[in-house]
């Protein structure tokens, strides 16, 4: 390990980032390097625009990809090396806004029934059912499901926060069958290996077999569980603020884009056109002249 990594490791270390950020941070600086054959110290801002256009109009990398990036050179420049520099000379690309595309109830339904392992169906019924992400759902104990509050305990979820979400009723009874049947330990939902949890790429494959199965047209991941978790509340009139607690988000804003997929508030506003005085005459359909008969 170079001393440049060990420092800028050091340094995400004591800002406690995530140990998937530190991974993320480090494997694009390490890109970086290998793509001028040169210590990232040694290099300036003319590197790091040329790196950037060449991820782009060669790599042809998405904005999202591209953010990472920007972030990891932004730690290590502006941070680990403490150069002086201002946001613009990394440059954040912006991202576009893209919809999730939401399940309707009727199809979570039918999704689920086609999910035909007992632990998988039960982890996935809980993403939907509390709006967990996979990577938290995957980390749930036993000793986290509190009955006697009706709430789920998620353990140093995204941004190394707890929190507590609701535990329904209906998902209570999936996971005492659950337990009844499997009697998992250490965790929740358990792994191949021993003492391990269920991997991500498990639930997520666990996900893709279901979705062959069931014929919804529409993409299903263990996250588009959660968005309709976040759709569903929000068409039946939950506090958008109560949701964001809900979900974990840090800022509202986030959460505020359910507003622009939830039907409920669509279909019901009335358009200004059906106000209008009926002034307008009706369009009638022009008859056509009758044929002449020759036979």
């Amino acid at each position: 390990m170079t001393p440049l990594r060990q420092r800028m490791l050091q340094d995400m270390g004591i800002r406690n980032l995530a140990i998937n950020t530190q991974l993320a941070y480090v494997q694009q600086i390490s890109a970086f390097a290998r793509h001028f054959d040169c210590s990232p110290e040694a290099l300036g801002a003319e590197q790091v625009r040329a790196y950037q256009v060449h991820l782009i109009e060669e790599r042809k990398l998405a904005a999202g990809s591209l953010s990472v990036v920007a972030a990891a050179l932004r730690f290590l420049y502006k941070i680990t090396l403490r150069r002086p520099w201002n946001d613009d000379d990394i440059p954040m690309p912006k991202r576009p806004l893209k919809l999730p595309i939401v399940l309707s109830p009727e199809e979570v339904v039918r999704f689920l029934a086609c999910v035909a392992s007992t632990k998988h169906r039960a982890i996935l019924t809980t993403i939907y059912a509390s709006g967990l992400r996979v990577s938290e759902a995957v980390q749930l104990r036993p000793a986290d499901i509190d009955s006697s509050r009706m709430v789920l305990r998620v353990d140093q979820g995204k941004g190394r926060k707890d929190r507590y979400v609701m535990l329904s009723p209906r998902l209570l009874e999936v996971l005492r069958d659950y337990w009844r049947i499997e009697r998992p330990k250490p965790w929740l939902f358990p792994g191949d290996g021993v003492g391990r949890h269920i991997t991500k790429n498990a639930v997520e494959q666990a996900c893709q077999k279901a979705h062959r199965a069931c014929g919804i047209d529409k993409p299903v991941t263990p996250h588009s569980l959660r968005h309709a978790f976040a759709t569903h509340l929000l068409e039946s009139g939950t506090d958008v603020r109560r949701i964001q607690l809900l979900l974990g988000h840090r800022s509202l804003a986030t959460t505020s884009r359910y507003l622009k997929v939830a039907t409920s508030s669509l279909v019901s506003t009335v358009s200004p056109f059906d106000q209008l005085p009926d002034l307008l005459p009706k369009i009638e359909p022009v008859p056509k002249p009758t044929p002449p008969t020759h036979f």
